[in-house]
């Protein structure tokens, strides 16, 4: 594990004992918790140690080891996706090449070809996918095919690709924690929004926020879980990230809104086609995607969010 900045390590050896605390606290959960919170605090719990173990293994990991791990959850995600979203019996041999989209967007990442990580998936596989669906001569359903697909690809393969290519960013001014910080920076606090606005939420109550998509959520727990995460955000930035001041809070802020707006996105599917859970992969706990979904978001808006401070508008078009 040489090759792991110390401030990294020591933000997972912090994790983990805030896990393990939490966890006593929810098995003594008589004084501290209703019954009804109990079982969901649970669930969240067990979704932290499943997404802490994994990130965790991928920065300990080598680079390219990390991204195939990274490179699988895409994959799951994409199965689960297509799993849930009607597709045509006609549409088989695209799905073969739509999951061999998923190598090649990670292939990318690994080859530090931001290039070709940037417009791979919404122009090329946009174009050429729309192309092989319709020279099936099959009409009918050929926007629902392909929005389908195109829209699962987005979400699962592209937009997760982008905490993979965290760690293929230049050299930054970061000697503590590197890229593998700021890795570690957004799963930490996209987790932990997850966490507060549920908290924040089931104790203050009040309107609904998107009563329509997710009854469970209001404007109490959104806007405590964005000032909690913002104020996390400043209290760590310095250890795992080169931002400081008032960036630190804004990075905070950024995640946080966007990982709700994954979290929400997510439920949408899947109300939409009349499920709880993305997949039974996990079993009470749902799938990947379920886990993954405010990671969705989060991790393309706080990439560009990176990678726009750091390195200036001009060098996205380098």
């Amino acid at each position: 594990m040489d090759h792991v900045p110390e401030n990294v390590l020591t933000a997972i050896s912090l994790v983990f004992g805030l896990l393990a605390l939490a966890t006593i606290l929810i098995v003594l959960k008589g004084a501290f918790f209703r019954a009804d919170d109990h079982g969901e605090l649970v669930r969240r719990l067990k979704s932290w140690w499943v997404i802490i173990c994994l990130f965790s293994a991928a920065v300990v990991l080598d680079r390219t080891a990390a991204i195939i791990l990274l490179c699988f959850v895409s994959f799951l995600a994409f199965k689960e996706f297509i799993s849930l979203a009607p597709t045509r019996r006609v549409d088989r041999p695209v799905l073969f090449l739509a999951y061999l989209v998923i190598p090649i967007q990670y292939f990318w990442v690994y080859q530090y070809w931001y290039g070709m990580f940037i417009v791979f998936v919404p122009v090329w596989v946009f174009l050429i996918i729309s192309v092989r669906i319709f020279v099936t001569s099959e009409t009918s359903g050929f926007l629902r095919a392909a929005g389908t697909l195109h829209w699962g690809l987005m979400l699962t393969v592209f937009s997760l690709s982008h905490a993979a290519y965290m760690l293929a960013l230049p050299k930054i001014d970061n000697p503590g924690a590197g890229s593998v910080g700021l890795l570690m920076f957004l799963v930490i606090l996209t987790q932990l929004n997850d966490v507060a606005q549920y908290i924040w939420g089931r104790s203050i109550g009040g309107p609904k926020i998107l009563p329509k998509v997710s009854p469970g959520k209001t404007w109490a727990g959104f806007l405590g879980g964005v000032a909690t995460t913002a104020v996390a955000g400043y209290v760590i930035s310095p250890y795992l990230t080169p931002f400081d001041g008032l960036h630190c809070l804004a990075a905070g802020a950024v995640i946080a809104i966007a990982g709700f707006l994954g979290d929400v996105t997510v439920s949408a599917l899947k109300r939409d086609m009349g499920v709880k859970d993305s997949s039974n992969l996990i079993p009470g706990h749902g799938g990947v995607l379920d886990r993954f979904d405010s990671l969705t978001y989060s991790a393309p808006v706080f990439f560009h969010y990176v990678y726009f401070f750091l390195y200036g508008p001009m060098s996205l078009t380098a």
